[in-house]
């Protein structure tokens, strides 16, 4: 047997032993300790092993709960309880229909026409409530599906739970038992002021207080709940017929004084679900409950009984999970990565996997201390965390699936890519390293990608290539030499025509006015970024009053602190830098810098970009709006001021329309901006 065989079933063996230690902390005990994305991530994998190794999933895999406490009453449900199957993307829901037409046509429908009801996915605990006569009778938890736990005592406490329906009908009814945040937020700061634990999220605190002993803790917290689905009806002597369609159940249910969601919608196709996917993806952070996806289900209910159910699942619905923000998966390397000033990142290399919507395969490690912290070695499976732009990181390690053999990673003592041996030193007072020497041509040509960037002085069409073509054919040396490169330099370059040529001069000449604040985050000046650079600026208005300006002025600024005045002090005392930025300034004109004052009439307003503009990139036009005391912020809310819509704009406008807020085309936030 081959060692990769071999290593795959030992890891088998321990993935299933860790998600059934996830699943006892989650369902059980209500305390968990990985995300809801990263055990869905351990379950999949799960799943794919035991397909590919032992042909079939197992009981693990296929669970839909954990088994029930000791503490409370076992009852079998009347009707099994399910879980859905996750997709994860359009291709994905894609093959889930193609399966389920499939599955009717065995059933012998011979042209399935199904039409679809999405609803959110509610972040809470499922609870299935029972009524005899008209009259609550019993509440349960799933449990493991076949058994679930009474909580009958508990959900009496639910406020909008109805204990006595308008008809006397027999019914079994499923839906979801949720908290606010707004209340988790209240509780757990009630619980830090008693120094009590805190709940990790909504979700376990609803589980947690339905689940409690005691019914006046459940009171105290305001529990929510919504039912959206009946299991069972029987109306014999009243007017209440059973519903034939999925959306008629939720109209029946809400008839009948549940609290019902008010965002379920029929959908016809796909593309509707799609579309309804997209609107509340972006839009779910401002429900006041939590939605980590959305629930298809088939609307004809003699469509669901005729697909019928997996070991897990109802073949007719499906859960299509927003992107995760959080998943696992297995690093595979590290890399010590050189910025421009010479600090070094540590950099994972990791097994591709999707996340937050896109597929990403490198993450930040951030520090040698990181590494400590974490105890992350090659080979070791982790929790990787993305959010909107931000880089992806790692946030913890499933030590239980280390490969045995592994060694703690240590940082070198040398880097190539750095000036001189190679030799790096830990910085004073932090946990980064840097390279001792700075005088190296890989950060020289860092320096130079980053000082025709948008960032900097926003050289337009002049990249990274282009300023490596003309330091191979040794047409420039440093950045001040950029404004010297003629038309005819230009045309010696591969690629380069006439017309390229003019335009590459056009950028540069344009370049020659930039504020100095932008001239500084150009000069790669160590701890100098775009706000630092703007708060010098502000202090020291000219080159010559901050190349003369003391280390105690400028720790004076609020802002700055000993650390930045330390690295500006050492930039003015090296005469290489200063003899660059005495060259550099000779060839540019200052423009006056735009500071946000009280005075000024978009101070804190919030704006939103959607489509393409056509006279500001994203990063100017962020950069302007920043410049007048506003923001930008990637998400429409009701605090949002102004929506400025572009070109082929997203489903923001409709949002903005939605709930009100202003939306400005390019012409108006022009008039806008201009005061």
């Amino acid at each position: 047997m081959s060692k990769k065989v071999t290593v795959t079933k030992e890891r088998l063996s321990a993935l299933r032993t860790l998600v059934v230690y996830h699943q006892t902390c989650y369902h059980t005990h209500d305390a968990p300790e990985i995300s809801d994305q990263a055990y869905d991530a351990l379950v999949r994998e799960l799943a794919t092993l035991e397909e590919t190794l032992e042909g079939k999933k197992s009981a693990v895999s296929e669970s839909v709960g954990a088994e029930v406490g000791a503490a409370f009453a076992k009852v079998r449900h009347r009707v099994p309880q399910w879980s859905f199957d996750n997709v994860f993307d359009l291709v994905e829901l894609q093959t889930w229909e193609e399966r389920l037409l499939r599955y009717l046509q065995k059933a012998g429908i011979e042209k399935p026409t199904p039409t679809y009801v999405a609803e959110h996915k509610i972040d809470g605990l499922k609870v299935v409530l029972e009524y005899r006569a008209g009259k609550f009778f019993r509440a349960l938890t799933r449990g493991n599906g076949e058994v679930g736990e009474d909580v009958t005592h508990t959900a009496r406490t639910i406020k909008s739970l109805p204990l006595a329906l308008p008809k006397a009908i027999d019914l079994i009814c499923v839906g979801e038992v949720w908290l606010s945040k707004e209340d988790f937020a209240l509780l757990n700061t009630a619980r830090a002021a008693a120094a009590e634990s805190l709940f990790a999220n909504p979700r376990n605190a609803a589980a947690g207080s339905l689940r409690q002993l005691d019914p006046t803790v459940a009171a105290a917290r305001n529990l929510s709940l919504f039912v959206y689905d009946i299991d069972y009806l029987e109306g014999s002597g009243t007017t209440v017929l059973k519903p034939v369609t999925q959306y008629a159940e939720l109209e029946l249910l809400k008839a009948l004084g549940f609290p019902v969601n008010p965002y379920a919608r029929p959908c016809a196709t796909l593309e509707a679900i799609q579309t309804y996917y997209d609107d509340w993806k972006v839009q779910c952070d401002d429900l006041p409950y939590g939605v980590d996806g959305v629930v298809i289900k088939t609307n004809e209910v003699v469509l669901q009984k005729a697909a019928g159910y997996t070991a897990k699942s109802p073949r007719f619905g499906v859960a299509y999970k927003f992107p995760a923000v959080e998943t696992t998966t297995v690093l595979e390397g590290i890399e010590l990565q050189v910025g421009r000033t010479g600090v070094i990142t540590p950099v994972a290399h990791l097994r591709p996997v999707l996340i937050d919507g896109s597929t990403v395969a490198r993450a930040t490690l951030h520090n040698e201390d990181q590494i400590k912290r974490l105890d992350i070695r090659i080979g070791d499976t982790i929790v990787l965390r993305k959010a909107g732009d931000v880089i992806p990181e790692v946030v913890a390690v499933l030590h239980a699936l280390r490969p045995k053999a592994t060694i703690p990673y240590r940082f070198p003592t040398t880097v190539a890519l750095c000036g001189g041996e190679g030799n790096i030193e830990r910085i004073a007072g932090e946990a980064a390293y840097r390279c001792v020497s700075l005088d190296s041509p890989f950060l020289h040509q860092l320096r130079l990608h980053h000082f025709v960037s948008k960032t900097a002085l926003n050289i337009d069409g002049i990249g990274p290539k282009i300023i490596d073509a003309l330091l191979e054919q040794k047409l420039i040396a440093d950045a001040a030499d950029l404004f010297t490169v003629t038309k005819e330099d230009f045309l010696t370059l591969p690629g380069f025509k006439i017309k390229s040529a003019e335009n590459a001069r056009q950028a540069i000449e344009q370049a020659r006015m930039v504020t100095f604040s932008r001239l500084l985050v150009g000069l790669s000046i160590d701890q100098v970024g775009e706000e630092t650079a703007k708060l010098l600026v502000q202090y020291f208005p000219t080159p010559e009053s901050l190349r003369e300006a003391s280390e105690e002025a400028l720790e004076a600024i609020h802002g700055i602190g000993e650390v930045v005045a330390a690295a500006i002090t050492s930039w003015q005392q090296d005469a290489v830098a200063q003899d660059l930025f005495t060259r550099v300034i000779a060839q540019v004109t200052l423009l006056p810098e735009r500071h946000a004052l009280a005075g000024t009439a978009l101070l804190g307003k919030t704006f939103v970009f959607t489509g393409t503009l056509q006279d500001y990139g994203r990063d100017e036009v962020k950069a302007l709006v920043e410049s007048l005391g506003a923001k930008v912020t990637g998400s429409v809310t009701k605090k949002t001021s102004y929506v400025v819509v572009g070109v082929e704009p997203g489903t923001k406008a409709a949002e903005a329309a939605r709930l009100g807020v202003r939306v400005l085309d390019e012409t108006a936030f022009k008039a806008l901006v201009a005061g």
